[in-house]
């Protein structure tokens, strides 16, 4: 039987009623009766930041719980699980035997149906695209009850609808992907401090051949001479012959553990424009040269924010927007100027802004969003209509540009911006199962 409650995404901005239903083993039909008709969306571990995982008024059917591993081949590095296994639990069982995702986004705390459904992106997209590229073959369960293997081959355009689909073309029940050998747990990092625009692109150009991984922090609260500055990091995984006395002492072996999380829900919203101005320049000239070298383990650099468990409760009671664009190479100083310009003449800024290149490898969703050309994400405490106003400010820039906004980073975009940044959404909506809805659908597609 479904229960109600109030269900919430990562940015805690909807506090909104769900009828939760339970998928207890993958082998069973859907059971969707309990639901009395209303429209259900798959939920696995809520780490979307809008309401691309919500379904307010409506039924969440609760995928995490399909978290069985199915098989792994150690020779190969093929892997097939659940849609409910996380991202975490995953590198737990392969990096002892030397494999790694080939994709992974900023949290290890992402189940892979979600991964697939949003078609993430990581560091390396320059050199590997998104999630679904390493996507072999999943199953796709249907409200009635038909059941699709997926893949390149096989259902091609079921596949193609269902990477970066957001959950709306039925229930990934398993899925099997590629992963990529690695020699031990470690990265070799570089972090590299950039004064302007023009050296993150200079950076970004020149790093793209050596460097499988790249991403800069960039600091959005000035909007004089300091515009535009940042730290660049790079990184490759460690080589093979590892000179074990270069590892520092007390740099985890293996799978380490998080650690730390927020205790409470601060009254106030923690972030505000001093605290922000005082912490980017303090993070700017965190490293004491211009070129900081370092081996280090892979989760301080892929999920810096992991170690904070339920972070996102600093932003307080009101939560937080996450807004994340791509504009294309063509346009993408002159946009990313502007964006930073407007969101520092607003003093509503984020604490990390984060800013990479996306590469060419073109994704294989009809919805995914990587494109080649530049993203920026940054992280906005709700501040009610002042920031809403400047989302439209944002918005009017990144459409002249001919970029797009990310559903599983948004919970305001409207109709118009999504659909000039989705060109393939009339090909799209064919395959969306007439049961499922999200609060992100109806909205953009004005059915509210």
């Amino acid at each position: 039987m479904g229960h109600h409650n109030k269900a919430m995404s990562w940015g805690r901005v909807p506090h909104l009623e769900h009828q939760l239903l339970g998928l207890s083993n993958r082998h069973q039909p859907l059971s969707l009766s309990a639901a009395e008709g209303a429209k259900v969306l798959p939920y696995g571990n809520g780490r979307s930041y809008g309401d691309s995982n919500l379904n307010p008024g409506g039924a969440l059917l609760l995928a995490g719980q399909l978290d069985r591993f199915i098989h792994f081949d150690p020779a190969t590095g093929l892997l097939r699980c659940e849609a409910g296994v996380m991202l975490a639990d995953i590198l737990k069982l392969v990096v002892p035997q030397g494999w790694f995702l080939p994709v992974t986004p900023g949290t290890q705390f992402v189940t892979i149906g979600g991964a697939i459904a949003n078609d993430v992106h990581g560091k390396n997209h320059h050199v590997t695209g998104s999630f679904g590229n390493h996507v072999v073959q999943f199953e796709l369960l249907r409200s009635d009850g038909s059941r699709r293997v997926c893949s390149q081959l096989a259902h091609p355009d079921w596949y193609a609808a269902t990477i970066g689909g957001l959950g709306l073309t039925g229930v990934i029940t398993w899925a099997e992907i590629q992963l990529k050998r690695i020699a031990n747990p470690y990265m070799d990092t570089e972090s590299i401090r950039f004064h302007s625009l023009e050296a993150f692109f200079e950076l970004s150009q020149a790093s793209e051949r050596d460097y499988e991984y790249t991403v800069s922090w960039i600091d959005c609260a000035f909007t004089d001479k300091r515009l535009g500055r940042g730290l660049f990091n790079r990184a490759n995984h460690a080589a093979c012959v590892l000179d074990t006395t270069q590892v520092p002492r007390n740099l985890p072996a293996g799978v380490a553990q998080t650690s730390r999380r927020v205790p409470i829900t601060p009254p106030l919203s923690l972030i505000n424009t001093l605290s922000l101005k005082a912490f980017n320049t303090l993070y700017f000239n965190k490293q004491r040269t211009e070129v900081q070298r370092s081996l280090q383990h892979y989760r301080p650099f892929f999920y810096p924010l992991d170690a904070l468990l339920e972070w996102n409760r600093i932003y307080g009671p009101k939560g937080f927007y996450q807004y994340q664009c791509v504009v294309p190479t063509d346009g993408a100083l002159p946009a990313t100027r502007q964006l930073l310009q407007a969101i520092a003449g607003s003093g509503l800024g984020s604490f990390l802004a984060v800013l990479k290149q996306f590469g060419s490898p073109p994704s294989r969703g009809m919805l995914s969003f990587p494109e080649p050309g530049v993203t920026l994400a940054l992280d906005f405490p709700n501040a009610g209509p002042r920031l809403h106003q400047l989302f439209a400010e944002l918005d009017a820039i990144v459409l002249k540009a001919g970029g797009r906004l990310y559903p599983a980073k948004d919970g305001r975009m409207g109709p118009d911006i999504f659909k000039a940044g989705y060109p393939r959404l009339a090909e799209f909506t064919p395959y969306i199962d007439p049961r499922f809805e999200s609060g992100f659908w109806r909205r953009v597609m004005e059915k509210s």
